[in-house]
C-alpha cells in the first residue's frame, strides 16, 4: 500500500511535540498509518521511577491496539527524534514491534534533519522472541 514519507515523519514530529521527558530530555515521537487513512501518534512518557517510562513506538503501537487496530491494518510506522542520524528503536520496543507489527512492515527511521532510514523489523530485530 502507498504512503507518503516525508507525510510520515510530519506526523511523528507532531507526537513528538506531545513528549514528556523531563530527565533524559530525548524526545521521540511516532506515526502509524492505518488502512483507513489514519495516523495514530505516539510519544515517549518518562517517569521518575525509569522503567515505568513508555516509549513513542510502544505507545503508537498500545494506542492503535487498544483502539480495535490490528498488525493487518497497519500500513507504516515512523519514529523520529532529534539526534545526528536516523533515530533507532530501543531493544524492548523492538521486541514490541516483532509481535505487533507484520515483520515486513516499513519502519521510517528519522532525525529532526530529515534524513532517514526505510527499514522493517525483520531486519531490525532477526532473531525475536517468538512463543510460536
Amino acid at each position: 500500500m502507498n504512503y507518503d514519507v516525508e507525510k510520515m515523519i510530519d506526523m511523528a514530529i507532531a507526537a513528538r511535540s506531545n513528549s514528556y521527558a523531563p530527565y533524559s530530555k530525548f524526545k521521540v515521537g511516532s506515526a502509524i498509518l492505518t488502512t483507513d487513512g489514519k495516523y495514530h501518534l505516539g510519544c515517549n512518557i518518562e517517569n521518575s521511577s525509569y522503567p515505568l517510562s513508555n516509549c513513542a513506538e510502544r505507545s503508537a503501537l498500545y494506542n492503535l491496539y487498544s483502539n480495535g487496530y490490528s498488525k493487518a491494518d497497519i500500513i507504516c510506522m515512523a519514529v523520529v527524534a532529534e539526534c545526528d542520524s536516523p533515530v533507532t528503536p530501543c531493544g524492548g520496543c523492538r521486541q514490541v514491534m516483532a509481535e505487533l507489527l507484520d515483520e515486513n512492515t516499513p519502519i521510517i527511521l528519522s532525525n529532526i534533519k530529515r534524513d532517514k532510514i526505510i527499514t522493517n523489523i525483520k531486519e531490525l530485530l532477526p532473531l525475536s522472541f517468538k512463543l510460536n
